[in-house]
């Protein structure tokens, strides 16, 4: 299996980070109905952006299998009061209050 992190402008769709095209490496942990995130980056100015539009980040885990099953994706809602950059160790963390997941294929519009 293998998965990508995304974290975009809900608004612009711009992406701020996206961890098939950039070396970051992330850890997801789930307690108490919250997703907290810790995504290891230097600061660049993506980070900066980030911060700035805390209030309007989609983060998506798409989860892609070897064993030919669909892709999955996980659409995170951010608490946009948790979202900080640790300058001392290199990370953005943040925590997400609710997620949904589906299949990117089998989501559309029917006529």
């Amino acid at each position: 299996m293998n998965e990508t992190l995304l974290i975009k402008h809900a608004v612009g769709g711009r992406t701020f980070v996206d961890s098939a095209k950039q070396s970051v490496s992330y850890e997801v942990e789930h307690a108490a109905d919250q997703w907290q995130f810790t995504v290891h980056t230097p600061k660049h100015p993506a980070i900066e952006e980030i911060l700035k539009w805390k209030q309007e980040l989609n983060v998506f885990i798409f989860r892609t299998y070897d064993d030919g099953r669909p892709t999955l994706k996980i659409w995170y809602s951010v608490a946009a009061d948790t979202v900080r950059y640790d300058a001392v160790g290199q990370k953005l963390i943040f925590s997400a209050v609710s997620c949904i997941e589906y299949i990117p294929n089998e989501f559309g519009y029917k006529m």
